[in-house]
Formats: C-alpha cells, structure tokens, sequence
C-alpha cells in the first residue's frame, strides 16, 4: 500500500473509533443542548418537549450482554442543569421496564423508557479514592429507607448496583461533594427513580474523562 493509501486507511480508522466512542455515550453533555453531541444529525422538534431523533438515526447503547438499547427521543432541556435541578417527564411515554444512562464527565442521569428519555438530573459521584464503577451495571437490591452502616450514614431509596454496595440513592447534592463510590441524587429525583426502578433493571456508567480529587464526605 501506497503512502497516501495508508493515511486514508488509518483516517477511516479513527472515523470508526471515535463514532464507535459516541455509540458508547462518551462526551454527552447537558449544557450542549439542543442538541446533546451524541446525535449525528439534527433532530426535529416535537411539541412534547421532547427531541426526537430523525428515522434512521436513533442512537443504538450496546449492551454488555450482546443486546442494545435504542434512544428515538430526549428531553427539550431549556438550558443548563445545576445542582439539585432535574426534569422528569414521561407524559405520553408508554409503561414497560426503565434503564439508567450515568455519565460521570458531564455529571448527569438519564432514564429510558420504551426508547425515550423521561428523566434526568444533576448527581454526586465518587471521589478519586474512592471511585464510581463504570461499564452496565444492574439493580440487585431495593429498600426505601436504608442505612450504612459502613459509613454511618443514611442512603434513603437505595438501590444497589453492587455486590460491595455501591448504589443510587438519595443524598444532598451540592457543589464541591463526593460520595464513596455511590451516585447520588437529589431526594425528589431518587424518590420517583426508585418507583421506576425494579431489581434486574440495566444501569450504564460511562467514566469521566479524569477522576476528580476531592474527599468523600
């Protein structure tokens, strides 16, 4: 092969890595909406509050285990979240098992429902020292009014992700917190997520580009 040959193989190379990279749900940022990055075409605009991605080109989340989950709509978020804000709408979204999408980098939560966004909002995740996992992740366990023990501390509506107890819970979401290793949520958001969720129900973390330093407190 030719040099130029060469240079056009590993730029359609990167082409397929980065578009794989954006399958994945890396670099979703709230505070770049309409539209989030990840949709590779401009979407049109329901009525609904909601964007709804063109036919063809939903957005398809691989599954650890060989499966996928297609996204057709995302909520109109009117502008940047802060912490404590969240918007859950599922008017019109037709019942059925949820899924979770956490990215860690933008410090956000989704929630899917039948191929649509119903929720989402600001969270705390764990600090560099004690890190958040990432990768699918499922509900093991639910209880509405759990304590660490571990921690000294209340984790009302939890639901577990992990066999060493990292969970999604309630939690006073502020600037500047970390939890240990958990995500936590405002208390209005985690009560309706805990409705919405049951045990078995998939769980997406998606890692942030670098680990913050700051302490669990």
């Amino acid at each position: 092969m030719n040099r130029a040959g060469k240079t056009l193989g590993g730029a359609v190379a990167l082409v397929l890595v980065l578009g794989f990279a954006l399958l994945l749900g890396l670099g979703w940022q709230r505070d770049k909406l309409p539209p989030p990055v990840l949709h590779p075409v401009s979407p049109a605009q329901s009525s609904a509050g909601r964007i709804v991605l063109a036919p063809g080109r939903e957005l398809i989340v691989p599954r650890a285990d060989g499966g996928s989950e297609t996204v057709t709509s995302l909520l109109d978020v009117p502008g940047r979240m802060d912490f404590g804000d969240f918007v859950w709408n599922d008017a019109g979204v037709p019942a059925g098992p949820a899924w979770v999408r956490v990215d860690l980098g933008a410090q956000t939560l989704s929630v899917f429902r039948a191929g649509q966004e119903i929720a989402t909002t600001v969270i705390l995740y764990g600090a560099e020292n004690k890190p958040t996992p990432t990768g699918w992740l499922q509900v093991l366990e639910k209880a509405e009014a759990y304590y660490s023990r571990s921690y000294d501390a209340p984790m009302p509506f939890m639901l577990r992700l992990t066999d060493d107890g990292v969970a999604l819970h309630a939690s006073v979401v502020e600037p500047g917190k970390a939890t240990h290793g958990c995500i936590g949520l405002p208390y209005p958001f985690a009560r309706k997520l805990y409705a919405a969720l049951q045990a078995g129900d998939r769980v997406l973390v998606v890692g942030p580009a670098k680990p913050r330093a700051l302490t669990p407190g």
